[in-house]
């Protein structure tokens, strides 16, 4: 099966450099089911082409097929089966699994030598010249249009020769856009199973991490994200509804929500679709997204404390560090994680490398881990803890506390997490699950006010306990919030 990638950027060489292939040279991997070959059919200062060609030996493919108690892949149950079909063929999860392996830098958005141009959109083109779409040409439009792709997906015949045969299952795919590179990579990793609508191995929970972390920015606005996270994640109903939970946090504040969404999906504000008890009726479509009203709600409180030297603690890929930059009321602002690619991740999202120097010498981003006292913490005006505790294994706890309300010692900290008991409103959400796989535990109202009554004890603060989010009657809002401000003469 053969994928490949053209530019038209000047110089188009420079192409080797965002994949990290050098365009004079064959490149060979290894893969479970074969070997995948990277080349380049041209490669000129005004074009150059990639291709991925995966070379599928048949008996290593029905080893995996073995190994990974694969279920939808091959729908052939006799033995000849395994052997005689078209996964050596057509474009499917075989061909995203080795576009993973063999670009794994550049599906990131690395490039060690162009790391401007990997931030960069360019002139692209892709070719898939033989794919299985699941629903006809037309599906494949409606997942790469809304990305910024041109989308010719021409149906193959069945036989040239009988035209009256009609069309096959097959398409041929041809993609052209401006996008970044690893973008371009990242749609491709996720949606050529979703169009094949099969794995070739077993889907496990950790998938639905993959998803969102190639989804990254793009998936939760998508108006097919029900299907490509239904398809993604073999149909396993669970993984789905966990997966578009998580999505309904992340949705972007000007996108509706998506047509045609699921009854077990969240609306943007962290309702169910049909309200919440008691209300009239589902969120408006443009209301802001649960995780945008989170930030919105945290600034708030950091402005009411009157804070201008702020740490953002836990800071992930820097979206409240986004925000609080693009208010000059905060003078100095300072992103910790323990997470060295979470820091590089923030540095990207804000551009550091393209800030004015006034702006940028207000940002630091530090590593360092909540659980272990920093003298670099101390003396700030507020610090903010947003969806960062339940992230910390319970017997750990008692260290951040000290860590942060007892050596740090900001004036005011801001702490947000989740509300257990609004889960009930996800009904893609399994009764027992966390909203994120990475939770070590989420608490109830009752819960986090014990919590947050043993801290101010402890260390000298006093609280205002609140809600972000729709506030239904019964469960309350679905994130809560508490801004502890520390005491004169605890």
């Amino acid at each position: 099966m053969l994928l490949t990638l053209t530019t038209t950027h000047r110089p188009a060489t420079d192409l080797g450099h965002l994949l990290v292939k050098h365009p004079d040279r064959a490149h060979s991997f290894d893969v479970p089911v074969g070997t995948a070959h990277v080349f380049y059919p041209e490669a000129g200062e005004q074009r150059c082409t990639a291709a991925l060609l995966l070379d599928v030996d048949p008996l290593r493919l029905a080893g995996a097929r073995g190994r990974g108690r694969q279920q939808a892949a091959a729908p052939e149950s006799f033995t000849l089966g395994r052997y005689v079909n078209d996964r050596p063929y057509a474009a499917s999860s075989l061909l995203s699994s080795a576009l993973s392996r063999v670009y794994r830098s550049a599906l990131r958005g690395e490039s060690r030598d162009r790391p401007e141009l990997a931030r960069t959109p360019i002139p692209l083109e892709v070719r898939v010249p033989v794919l299985r779409c699941r629903g006809g040409a037309d599906v494949a439009v409606r997942l790469f249009a809304p990305l910024g792709w041109a989308v010719t997906a021409t149906p193959i015949a069945l036989d040239e020769r009988h035209p009256e045969w009609g069309d096959s299952r097959y398409v041929d795919l041809a993609l052209t856009g401006t996008l970044r590179v690893s973008d371009a990579l990242n749609h491709l990793y996720v949606l050529l199973p979703v169009l094949d609508d099969a794995k070739h191995y077993w889907v496990a929970p950790d998938e639905v991490d993959k998803l969102l972390r190639a989804g990254e920015g793009w998936l939760a606005g998508h108006p097919e994200r029900d299907m490509i996270t239904r398809r993604y994640l073999a149909h396993r109903r669970a993984l789905a509804g966990l997966a578009l939970a998580r999505l309904a946090e992340r949705r972007p504040t000007d996108e509706p929500a998506a047509d045609g969404s699921a009854a077990d999906e969240a609306t943007a504000d962290g309702t169910p679709t049909g309200g919440a008890a008691g209300e009239g009726g589902p969120a408006t479509a443009r209301r802001a997204s649960l995780a945008a009203r989170r930030r919105e709600a945290v600034l708030a409180a950091l402005v009411e404390a009157g804070a201008s030297r702020v740490l953002d603690l836990g800071c992930g890929g820097g979206a409240l560090l986004a925000a609080l930059v693009g208010d000059r009321r905060f003078t100095e602002i300072v992103g910790t994680d323990v997470s060295a690619h979470a820091l590089a991740m923030a540095a990207r999202r804000l551009r550091l490398d393209r800030l004015p120097e006034r702006q940028r010498d207000r940002i630091r981003l530090w590593q360092s881990a909540l659980t272990y006292r920093d003298d670099r913490l101390r003396g700030y005006d507020a610090a903010v803890l947003m969806e960062v505790i339940e992230h910390v294994d319970p017997p750990r706890l008692p260290a951040l506390e000290d860590a942060v309300l007892g050596h740090a010692r900001p004036a005011t900290v801001v702490v947000t997490t989740p509300n257990a008991e609004y889960n009930v409103r996800y009904e893609g959400l399994p009764a027992g699950r966390f909203r994120h796989a990475d939770h070590r535990f989420e608490w109830s109202r009752a819960e986090f006010a014990d919590w947050v009554g043993r801290v101010t004890a402890t260390y000298g603060y006093s609280a205002a306990i609140g809600g972000v989010g729709d506030d239904d009657p019964e469960v309350g809002a679905p994130t809560q919030l508490v801004v502890l401000t520390r005491k004169e003469n605890p």
